[in-house]
This record gives structure tokens, sequence and C-alpha cells, in this order.
């Protein structure tokens, strides 16, 4: 078996999950086990998270398995819902930094339940505490807002509240991008209460098109700041080229894995914008960069 690759090792590009979800699939079409998209991308999570022991999660094996752009149901029955949306053109940097998802992820995690912990020993509304667990990944986040547990974050320590903050704004926001990539209208106040900058000025004068990318990519720097300030896991070298490539015309730029070190991504309304968005981080430092659209899922080439 020969393996190739460009694409860098421990840059929160998925790298671990696109070789396991290769070589099943290697397996399935060599030995004729007919295994579904869905079973690739199971089998080959259980293999890096039991077997393996790394603290992953499901999206990096279901987004090769799949391809396109998915919503993935992280609870049984793990469903996956294919979204139509296509026309979207990314430029993906390599920070040159590399990062370790066993040290950070398993961290945030703890820091979450340990939140938890110390908001579960407060006197709670019964229809709040039938929301959360001790556990994150029990917890009804999709149900439960700022608003309700804004009067009781004091109970617990700053980076316990912050780390909660954290999951229910990034669900809100990641709520609206799904709704966006379904093809639906949504309000630009929506996201302006996640934003910390007025996009109005960019959106009378756009059709339909461009103000998707325009929402979407404001929703990526709302997820980044979130990430960057309640989740804490950028560095000045990220911003540094962060910064580099919103100046050169990208809707959003995010990073991208377990942070601290790794890629970023950005969102561009064109292949032409996206070439300067690269060579803008390539000119601030990134040692690469590659222009993206959206790929198919695993395949088999010359058997």
């Amino acid at each position: 078996m020969t393996i190739e690759s460009d694409i860098p090792i421990g840059a929160g590009l998925g790298s671990s999950g696109a070789l396991e979800v290769a070589v099943a699939k290697y397996l399935d079409a060599t030995f004729n086990l007919g295994l579904s998209r869905q079973e690739l991308a199971e089998y080959t999570y259980l293999a890096e998270r039991e077997e393996l022991g790394i603290p992953c999660g499901r999206l990096d094996q279901y987004g090769s398995a799949y391809g396109g752009i998915l919503k993935i149901e992280t609870r049984p029955p793990y469903r996956v819902e294919e979204l139509p949306f296509r026309a979207i053109t990314l430029t993906i940097v390599d920070s040159g930094i590399r990062h370790s998802t066993a040290q950070i992820h398993p961290v945030r995690q703890q820091e979450i339940d340990e939140g938890l912990a110390a908001l579960l020993e407060a006197k709670l509304p019964p229809t709040l505490y039938t929301k959360l667990a001790r556990k994150h990944y029990e917890v009804r986040w999709e149900e439960l807002t700022e608003k309700e547990l804004a009067p009781f974050l004091a109970m617990m320590s700053e980076k316990g509240a912050k780390r909660i903050l954290f999951t229910i704004k990034m669900q809100e926001s990641t709520e609206l991008a799904l709704r966006l990539l379904r093809g639906e209208h949504i309000n630009a106040t929506d996201i302006l209460r996640l934003s910390d900058r007025d996009i109005r000025h960019l959106l009378p004068c756009t059709g339909t098109e461009k103000r998707s990318y325009v929402l979407l990519g404001e929703l990526m720097n709302c997820q980044h700041r979130l990430l960057r300030d309640l989740y804490e896991l950028s560095l000045p070298e990220l911003e540094k080229l962060r910064t580099a490539m919103l100046s050169a015309g990208a809707n959003g730029v995010k990073l991208s894995g377990a942070g601290m070190g790794g890629a970023l991504i950005a969102l561009s309304s064109s292949e032409e914008e996206a070439k300067k968005v690269l060579r803008a981080a390539l000119d601030a430092g990134a040692p690469g960069g590659w222009i993206s659209g959206i790929a198919k899922g695993v395949q088999v080439e010359g058997l």
C-alpha cells in the first residue's frame, strides 16, 4: 500500500479521517463487502476513537465518506442530511503550526463538564434542569438559550461559564448557517445579534447568491471569535494570517480543527477572489495553502 498526500498532518484538516476512510473503502472494494457510506464512516470513526484512543468526533470520517456539505446528527442513530448548496469556494491555509487534538479537545470537554457540574448544584427551574446533564454530550444544547442561563453563570468558574456560553452560541450560529445552506431566507438581524460588526451596508446591492456568501462569511467570523474568545483556541500567528485574509477580501475566515495552530479556512465569492486571499496569506507568512470547491466523497479509481 502506497499513500501519497500533500495535506500537512496535524493541521486540522481531517487527514487521519480521510486516510482511514480511504483504506476502509479499498478493503470494501477489494473484498466486495458492500459497505454503505454510513458504515464506512461509522466503522472508521470507531477505529480512531475506540481502537486508537483519539478523542475525535465523527465529522472527519463522515465528511470523507459522503463528500458535499453535510449536517451530521452525532446522537444515535447518527442521521446525515446532505445539503444542496454547492457554489462555495474555499481558501485553506496552513499556518505551519502543528497541534494535537488529543492534547486540546479533551481539556475543553472537561472544562464544559466542570461548568455543568457547578450549574447542576444550583436551584434551577425545572424546565432548565431537564435540559442539562453532567456530560457535555448528553446536554440538549439545541434547546438552551443564553438568556435562561445568564442568571446562573456566576455560580461557576469564569472558564466554565465561557465554555458553556461558547457551546450555546456555536449551536445557534450553526443552526443559522444550516438554514442558509438549505436555501432558506434569513434576516441579517439574526446574524447581527451574534456579530461584533454591522454588515447591513454589504447587503442591499447584492443578489441572492452574493447575499448568502456575505451572511455565511459573517457566521464564519462569528464562530472564529467564539473559538478565540470563549474557547481560547487561537494564537497571535493565526490572528495575523486571518487579518491578512480578511483584508484581501475574504467574506469570512475561521480556524479549523482543534485550534492552537493548524489551518484557517476562508470563504470567497469566486475563485479569483480566493486567489487574492491565498496570496495575502502566503505574503503574511503562511507556508502553504489551497483553493478548493466542494468535493465528492471517497471514490475507487483504477480497480
